[in-house]
């Protein structure tokens, strides 16, 4: 019976962020479930984790991509024996300082407004700026934009104000609990996310970090093989 792989995509995308990770599965092997973030309700960490649950009635892999991982570390802290492997690609465990996490708040809710008061392609041209993304191929830039004009402004600000960095509770500490086995992947290109990374894997009893060459931020575009092979625990 093919093992059911739940995938939570990163901010500002839809569920197409998967298609070339879902190419790389066997269809034999794997049933591939891609969730829309923005139909949690609420929009936030717990709906998430409810909209999770309510995917599919098997034990299921989990992975999430930045923002997703973020929420697919939450997910597996509540409901950890559904849950038989987790992969968090490109992830922290959330801001753990009480300062820095209320400035990145702000700066979402800025950001949040911003993106309700002009058009998709004003976002799609001030997100292509940001530095983490500074180093990825003109190919990948297009592709994400394709994906980020599917989305609608004011779903983009509910999921800052919901589903941000700013918004969600740290799980550093609650890091010891997790038994599954768990997969960390970050590309080599970006260094803060190899070191948030390195101390997921140092901090969960069963975990492992690979660093993937050539790479930055993006990796279900741009390592979409590494990261079957991790859903796959290969």
């Amino acid at each position: 019976m093919p093992t059911t792989v739940v995938l939570l995509h990163g901010f500002a995308a839809t569920p197409r962020q998967w298609d070339r990770t879902i190419a790389e599965l066997a269809p034999d092997s794997f049933t591939p479930v891609a969730l829309d973030l923005t139909a949690a309700a609420p929009l936030s960490a717990d709906g998430v984790s409810a909209l999770v649950a309510a995917s599919t009635d098997e034990h299921f892999v989990l992975a999430g991509y930045s923002m997703g991982a973020r929420l697919a570390l939450h997910t597996a802290l509540a409901i950890p024996a559904r849950i038989t492997r987790l992969v968090l690609l490109s992830a922290s465990a959330g801001i753990d300082d009480d300062g820095e996490r209320a400035a990145r708040r702000a700066a979402d809710e800025s950001l949040a407004a911003s993106i309700e008061q002009a058009p998709i392609e004003s976002f799609v041209k001030r997100w292509r700026a940001v530095a983490l993304f500074a180093r990825d191929p003109d190919w990948v830039h297009e592709e994400v934009a394709a994906d980020e004009r599917r989305c609608d402004p004011a779903q983009l600000a509910a999921c800052l104000r919901g589903l941000g960095a700013g918004a969600m509770t740290p799980m550093w500490e609650r890091l010891g609990e997790l038994r599954m086995p768990v997969e960390v992947l970050a590309g080599a290109d970006d260094p803060a996310y190899v070191a948030a990374g390195a101390r997921l894997a140092a901090a969960i009893p069963d975990a492992r970090l690979r660093t993937q060459a050539g790479v930055g931020h993006r990796l279900p575009l741009q390592a979409p093989q590494a990261v079957a092979r991790a859903l796959a625990g290969t």
